[in-house]
């Protein structure tokens, strides 16, 4: 979709008297609130109800658990290697609350030290328990799973592989699973085989950590890498089935999904997503950092390559649905990304890898340099060499820019959202398409990844099940319809960043939390959003009394009936 000058400023104009609808919901809030973009509002309402801010900037919040008997948040504050605590049980629908965090948690208070990173929290779902993921100094040492109560007294505290990025508890409480991704050093001197470890909460914190040796791998799987298979292999993420017996490992820089059973401590296999193919319909993407929105076919294959997933149920049936953020091996002495510009003497592209392309078409867009715009953009140089000719058949890049739902049975994909992220942004806040999450220059991330979906979260608001997708560059979260898993309806786009300042407001969402309304403080359904570049969290409200509707009693600022 190519849109002009003319066109462009068409759509500012649509969007600013959308958006001057939507402000009676920043009315909803005290002056001292985010300025809030509910995309579409009538679709579904949003508020926001609270922040907190760390006050450390960037890293100071990134993941985020919650505890429904004490209404307690838990929040990595990596950039102090601990934890906060903060409460929520003082929110109040329509009203905007400051939270502040009663402790604060140094992991060096229980004498763990050398501690590079805090990457993950997880609150056990009914004993006082919660689990912090604590990565080691150096990263490719073992790591550690510390164990706490939820006022941050010490527990336990167990190693398992380098570099845990991710815990979570089971629903029935009995383990916590880990994804430890397993990076090399800059110098790529040291690079520790990926692993998934679990740990035994009805036997004393036992720890069996797994190994991906002699498990099977798809031919979709990406490990043509730079050392043995099991190093390349990077668990990153985990999410556990409802009842507690599967587990589903996002392999984002493999473009993969692990399968654990957890019964019987053994992963199953590891099958790769395949990739997306910009040059068909419903799939364009705008891969130009020109200042301009032009949205439309490119000779670019993309890794879908996931990060944080989350799995739901439907009809008895459980999806796996990913955000399809993209992620290269890149370090100091080896890198598989480059630009498209570094290897374009070596571009000899064939029409059986494209659906939207004919051999003359891509021969034509060759010769007649039409690929030399998209010199900036960013390509593996790991896949499509064909080493008989010396020369790149396919162009390959990261991230689907998308989300998709897979049939958890079969790996096999059920939907995938296309260009609707893109399009979407482009129509309701064209002055910010593709910005990044530190400048506020348009058009800024067309050439790598774009809006960067980073996590997913799904819960249910008013009877419907839906899908919040977080867009780590742009700021902002993606609503979806999941009535219908194979076909979800795009609802509302929201976003607490201030957009007059590079980084103001709420900035960079990469950890998503559901809060139902019988777990609620405010009685609505909540989602908190940890955002690591401003660090701050942001709580948001569906379908609340807002201020100014008809259920607000504006004489004495208190709701009717209540």
């Amino acid at each position: 979709m190519k849109m002009n000058k003319k066109f462009l400023t068409g759509i500012a104009t649509a969007a600013m008297l959308a958006t001057s609808v939507i402000p009676y919901n920043v009315l909803a809030v005290a002056p001292e609130a985010p300025p809030l973009f509910n995309h579409q509002a009538e679709n579904l309402s949003v508020t926001q109800v609270a922040q907190y801010d760390s006050g450390q900037g960037e890293g100071g919040t990134e993941i985020m658990a919650y505890d429904t008997d004490q209404q307690l948040a838990f929040v990595t504050n990596g950039a102090v290697a601990g934890f906060d605590i903060l409460s929520f049980a003082g929110l109040k629908s329509g009203k905007f609350t400051k939270v502040d965090s009663q402790t604060r948690v140094h992991l060096s208070d229980f004498g763990i030290e050398k501690v590079d990173d805090i990457t993950s929290i997880a609150s056990h779902p009914t004993k006082d328990l919660i689990a912090i993921s604590a990565v080691s100094d150096p990263k490719t040492d073992a790591g550690n799973i510390v164990f706490a109560t939820k006022d941050g007294e010490y527990v336990n505290h167990v190693k398992v592989g380098s570099l845990p990025d991710m815990v979570t508890f089971t629903p029935d409480g009995t383990k916590a699973v880990v994804a430890n991704e397993g990076e090399p050093n800059d110098e790529y001197s040291v690079d520790p085989e990926g692993s998934i470890s679990i740990i035994d909460l009805t036997n004393d914190f036992s720890v069996n950590t797994l190994s991906f040796e002699g498990v099977t791998l798809d031919e979709n799987v990406r490990v043509t890498s730079e050392g043995t298979t099991l190093e390349q292999l990077e668990p990153e993420y985990v999410t556990v089935s409802a009842d507690s017996k599967t587990a589903y490992v996002s392999m984002q820089e493999n473009n993969a999904i692990a399968t654990v059973d957890l019964v019987n401590g053994k992963i199953i296999d590891v099958k790769g997503l395949g990739v997306k193919d910009h040059s068909a319909p419903g799939n364009e993407l705008d891969a130009v950092k020109d200042g301009e929105i032009n949205i439309e076919k490119q000779p670019i294959l993309a890794f879908h390559m996931p990060d944080a997933i989350d799995t739901f149920k439907a009809d008895g049936k459980t999806y796996i649905i990913t955000p399809n953020e993209g992620d290269a091996r890149d370090y100091d002495a080896y890198s598989e990304e480059k630009d498209l510009a570094d290897i374009m003497d070596q571009i000899d592209l064939k029409a059986e890898n494209y659906e939207g392309y004919t051999q003359e078409e891509l021969d034509a867009l060759v010769a007649d340099g039409g690929l030399e715009k998209l010199g900036d953009y960013k390509v593996t140089v790991e896949n499509g060499f064909n080493e008989e000719t010396g020369k790149y058949e396919a162009i390959y890049g990261y991230g689907g820019r998308s989300f998709s739902i897979f049939d958890a049975d079969t790996m096999e994909m059920v939907y995938d959202s296309g260009n609707e992220f893109e399009k979407t942004t482009a129509e309701a806040m064209p002055e910010h398409f593709n910005v990044t999450n530190d400048e506020l220059g348009m058009d800024d991330r067309s050439d790598n990844k774009g809006p960067e979906p980073e996590t997913v979260i799904t819960g249910e608001v008013g009877g419907k099940q839906y899908a919040f997708v977080a867009l780590e560059r742009f700021s902002g979260i993606m609503v979806y319809d999941l009535s219908n898993p194979t076909k979800p309806e795009y609802v509302t786009l929201i976003s607490s960043r201030d957009f007059s300042e590079d980084v103001k407001g709420d900035v960079s969402p990469e950890g998503l939390q559901f809060i139902p309304a019988e777990q609620s403080p405010t009685g609505y359904d909540l989602l908190a959003a940890t955002h690591e570049v401003s660090g701050t969290v942001a709580v948001y409200e569906f379908n609340g009394k807002i201020r100014g509707s008809k259920d607000w009693n504006q004489s004495n600022n208190k709701y009717k009936n209540q």
